[in-house]
C-alpha cells in the first residue's frame, strides 16, 4: 500500500486526486495540508505541514508557489519523496528545489499529463530538422480565466523541450504587440490565451516555406493530471535522492 500525503487536498486539483485515489488499488491517502480546512475529507486535515506527523511513503503537490519553500523543508526533515506539481515558482525557488533533491527524491512537472510528455518528446526528435529547414516556431496556449501565471508552464516546458533540443539556440518572444519588425530567426513566439473555463490548449505551429506543421494538446478535464500525478507517486516510491520528471515515469 502507497501512503500519500495530499498537499493542497483542497484544492481543485487536490480534490481531483482525492477521488481518483478512492478508487485506486494499492494507494491511500492518509493525510492532506491545506491552509483551508473547510472541507470534510476521509483523512485527517493539517493547516500547517510541519503539524503534520502521519507517515506517509510520498507527498504529492498542487498547492500554490508560496508553500513550496515549507513543502521542501518538511521533506527533506522527514525524508519523504515528493511529486511537485505547483507552477508560477521564482528562480530562487527552482534553485532552492535542485538543492533539495540532493537530499530526497524530488520529482518536478510543469505538466503531469501523460499525452503532454510524450508530446515534448515527439517534439525534441523533430525539432532539429524543422530548425534546419528553416520553419519558424510558434506556441500558443488557453486556459481559464482564472489561471494567474502566464504564459503557462506547460507553455515553457515545451519551448524548452524544443530549445534543448537544438543546443539552446532560442530566445522566447512573449509579446509582439510593440514590435513592429519581422521575426528574428532563433525566436519562439509564444502566446498566452485566457477565458472562460477552458482547462488547457497547447498548440505548436511550425510554419515553413508554403507548408504548416501543428501540434496540438487538448485537456478535457483536471483528472489527466492527477491520473499523471498517481502514477508519478508509484514511480517516486522507495527512490533515492535525486531530481526526475515525468520523462522518468513514461520511459
Amino acid at each position: 500500500m502507497i501512503k500519500v500525503i495530499m498537499h493542497g487536498c483542497n484544492g481543485k486539483m487536490g480534490q481531483v486526486i482525492t477521488g481518483l485515489v478512492q478508487e485506486e488499488e494499492g494507494m491511500e491517502i492518509v493525510a492532506g495540508i491545506d491552509v483551508w480546512d473547510g472541507i470534510t475529507n476521509p483523512y485527517p486535515v493539517f493547516t500547517n505541514i510541519h503539524d503534520c506527523n502521519v507517515a506517509a511513503d510520498v507527498i504529492i503537490d498542487f498547492a500554490s508557489a508560496k508553500a513550496v519553500d515549507s513543502l521542501l523543508d518538511y521533506s527533506v526533515d522527514r525524508n519523504i519523496p515528493v511529486v511537485l506539481c505547483t507552477t508560477g515558482m521564482s528562480e530562487a525557488q527552482l534553485d532552492y528545489i535542485k538543492e533539495c533533491s540532493e537530499k530526497v527524491a524530488i520529482l518536478k512537472s510543469a505538466n503531469m499529463s501523460v499525452g503532454i510528455n510524450t508530446l515534448m518528446k515527439v517534439l525534441q526528435s523533430i525539432s532539429g530538422v524543422l530548425k534546419d529547414a528553416g520553419f519558424d516556431i510558434e506556441i500558443i496556449e488557453k486556459h481559464h480565466r482564472l489561471k494567474v501565471d502566464a504564459p503557462s508552464g506547460t507553455a515553457l516546458a515545451l519551448a524548452d523541450a524544443i530549445n534543448e533540443s537544438v543546443g539552446n539556440t532560442y530566445t522566447y518572444q512573449y509579446d509582439r504587440s510593440k514590435i513592429r519588425e519581422p521575426r528574428a530567426d532563433n525566436e519562439i513566439g509564444i502566446q498566452a490565451l485566457r477565458g472562460g473555463t477552458i482547462v488547457g490548449e497547447h498548440d505548436i505551429v511550425f510554419a515553413g516555406t508554403d507548408e504548416v506543421i501543428q501540434m496540438s494538446h487538448t485537456a478535457y478535464s483536471k483528472a489527466i493530471f492527477g491520473k499523471g500525478a498517481i502514477q508519478a507517486a508509484k514511480f517516486l516510491k522507495g527512490k533515492p535522492a535525486g531530481y526526475y520528471g515525468m520523462e522518468d515515469v513514461i520511459s
